[in-house]
């Protein structure tokens, strides 16, 4: 049963590896310098997210969403991505979680895993679905949700904040099926 009261889209929450901390204005910097590597957006909708301009809309509209953190390694003490909560329907008992990049350093280490896993953790305490928004190009972010096993429902044209729509595809992870996995050898 789901808890029915109050949550933050925001919370700070942490692992061994990393901590997700509530994104402010004043991580402009630490976070543009990991976003500026042109090679974190080749596959994302929008490839120029590197150039600064850019990717203040895309900081701006982190900022406003009110659900967006920065991850912090914890044996570095260095920010090494972002990632968010967004377009929560308390209808429908669903949130997105997206707008997720690394650092290329940390690719391939198991980092992308372990951050799902704490967001999901937490907020299938107070819904039922989580979706993702993944750009119908970026094979990269899809295999990584592939790994969670959520599963493909739709595809639909996505305008991002300040950006152009995009086609993306709509990954589902229902409470049930997480928690079952979780309690398997997913992790």
């Amino acid at each position: 049963m789901m808890e029915k009261l109050d949550f933050s889209i925001q919370p700070q929450l942490e692992n061994e590896t990393v901590y997700l901390i509530p994104l402010k204005e004043a991580d402009w910097s630490d976070l543009y310098a990991v976003a500026a590597d042109p090679k974190i957006w080749e596959q994302h909708p929008n490839k120029d997210r590197w150039q600064e301009q850019v990717f203040s809309v895309f900081f701006n509209g982190a900022i406003q969403s009110k659900g967006a953190f920065k991850i912090v390694h914890k044996s570095t003490g260095k920010v090494i991505g972002s990632t968010r909560f967004y377009g929560y329907d308390e209808q429908k008992s669903i949130i997105f979680i997206g707008y997720t990049f690394y650092a290329t350093k940390y690719w391939g280490k198991g980092i992308n895993l372990q951050v799902k896993k704490l967001m999901l953790d937490y907020i299938f305490h107070f819904v039922s679905k989580v979706h993702f928004q993944i750009g119908a190009e970026n094979t990269r972010s899809q295999i990584a949700i592939g790994r969670l096993d959520a599963e493909k429902i739709g595809e639909e044209e996505i305008t991002y904040f300040g950006e152009s729509p995009k086609l993306n595809f709509i990954y589902e992870i229902q409470k049930k099926v997480w928690f079952n996995k979780s309690s398997s050898a997913l992790f």
